[in-house]
């Protein structure tokens, strides 16, 4: 295990100023990276930047380099902290959201970047040797759009007491409601001193570009206790997730629902597929652009009435076909010889990331059959341990998703804000809790009924 501490750390405004193979190493996870490194680095995930140029990266378009002696040091982490146990959010060894190429596709994209209020400022720390050993995907933001954890109130709070919210610092992956790693860090690296410099980093940053806040949305238990422990404010929200519960196909998890839940379910995805509509799934390379194509369409359709201004380009679509295919279940809907309705979903090592959903056609129970049967089924039939269908969405209860509390973390640079907001965090947590109990006794399985 390598102790010694960063020498530098970049500032990247473009994830293209450090080759996918460097940025890779990082994203895979620590179980994922010793199963790596045992067969010889050449486990699955490795196709997401099969097209990378090995190299040390060059800092071109970096804001500068920072030297770890002037990042102000933190609390360490301990041990226990570390460890913490959370069922519902262990990390995911190929989690593909913190992937180059997928950061890349939003990039180049035009996704963002430019005029979308997405400014990338990425972190990456190199030791003495200009080796990378950890990193974290950052962005400015001059909006609190496409995150998901909402913050709208802070933001007014600030506006009415003269003070100015934007830009504020965002530790995410755009558009993205899914619980990722944020501290990137390679396997031979103590991680200890790592997270501390990264931290450190952030609040550097944080001043150089005079951000009101620092913010890390959908932490996994680890990195919560990283920014726990150097004084964040933590927030809880929720999602509605589907947990293999040793099912072992669709019928398994068809009996293990309430009998009245249980035809219902049934009589909905008969009737999804009443009008003579028929169900593709679609990944690896069977994806071609006339996919892409519909599923645009889809996404415009559906996006454009529900948000206004979708946020992801066509440009975006053909990029993750082609850098990651191996990663990506389109689940299409078909009627009378063309594709009217689909679903775009990620696959990790572990789990099933629903994320986008259109139609051109609008029939009963259709966003239900694509978006929720159909991923539990792929998950059931590919041993993946569980789904996550992205944000908000209570229906989701009662088509066999469970309720589970999502985390994330909250700095801000003005005392006074911070206090009322950490003053805030204490009820809504309360009411958090609250909910959680009320949801968790409405689930669908069976209660020795039947």
């Amino acid at each position: 295990m390598m102790t010694s501490r960063p020498a530098s750390v970049e500032i990247l405004t473009a994830i293209g100023d450090v080759p996918a193979a460097q940025w890779d190493r990082l994203a895979r996870g620590p179980r994922e990276q010793k199963a790596s490194a045992a067969r010889g680095m050449e486990h699955r995930a490795e196709s997401i930047s099969e097209h990378a140029t090995a190299g040390v990266a060059q800092p071109s378009g970096a804001l500068g380099i920072v030297s770890a002696e002037h990042i102000e040091s933190l609390p360490e982490q301990t041990e226990s902290s570390s460890q913490e146990a959370d069922s519902t959010h262990q990390d995911d060894a190929c989690n593909p959201f913190i992937f180059h190429a997928f950061l890349e596709a939003l990039e180049a994209s035009g996704s963002v970047g430019g005029r979308t209020g997405w400014t990338p400022l990425h972190l990456l720390l190199r030791d003495e040797a200009g080796d990378a050993i950890a990193a974290m995907p950052c962005y400015a933001k001059s909006h609190s759009r496409g995150e998901y954890v909402f913050d709208h109130a802070f933001a007014e709070a600030m506006h009415r007491a003269g003070g100015r919210y934007y830009p504020k610092l965002q530790v995410a992956v755009p558009f993205t409601p899914a619980s990722a790693r944020k501290f990137l860090i390679a396997p031979e690296v103590d991680a200890s001193p790592a997270r501390e410099a990264l931290l450190g980093a952030l609040e550097t940053l944080r001043a150089r570009i005079d951000a009101s806040s620092i913010h890390a949305t959908f932490l996994i238990p680890t990195d919560r206790a990283a920014f726990n422990e150097a004084g964040y404010l933590m927030r809880q929200d929720q999602q509605f997730h589907f947990l293999d519960r040793g099912y072992g196909d669709f019928e398994g998890f068809l009996n293990a629902l309430a009998s009245r839940k249980r035809k219902t379910l049934k009589r909905e995805r008969r009737a999804a597929l009443e009008a003579g509509i028929s169900v593709e799934w679609v990944t690896g390379p069977a994806l071609t652009e006339a996919h892409w194509d519909a599923f645009y369409a889809f996404y415009m359709e559906t996006g454009g009435r529900k948000w206004g201004t979708p946020y992801l380009t066509r440009e975006f679509f053909s990029r993750i076909g082609t850098a990651m295919p191996e990663k990506i279940l389109l689940v299409m809907a078909r009627r009378a010889g063309r594709y009217i309705a689909g679903a775009l979903n990620f696959i990790g090592a572990n789990t099933l990331y629903g994320r986008n959903w259109g139609a051109i056609e609008h029939h009963p129970f259709l966003h239900f059959e694509l978006c929720y049967y159909q991923a539990i089924d792929f998950a059931l039939a590919h041993g993946l341990e569980r789904v996550e269908a992205g944000a908000q969405g209570e229906h989701k209860l009662a088509r066999g998703y469970e309720p589970v509390i999502t985390y994330s973390a909250h700095s801000f640079a003005d005392a006074g804000l911070h206090r009322a907001v950490s003053e805030y965090l204490i009820r809504e947590r309360a009411a958090i809790a609250q909910m959680q109990n009320e949801l968790e006794a409405l689930t669908p399985f069976r209660r020795g009924e039947d």
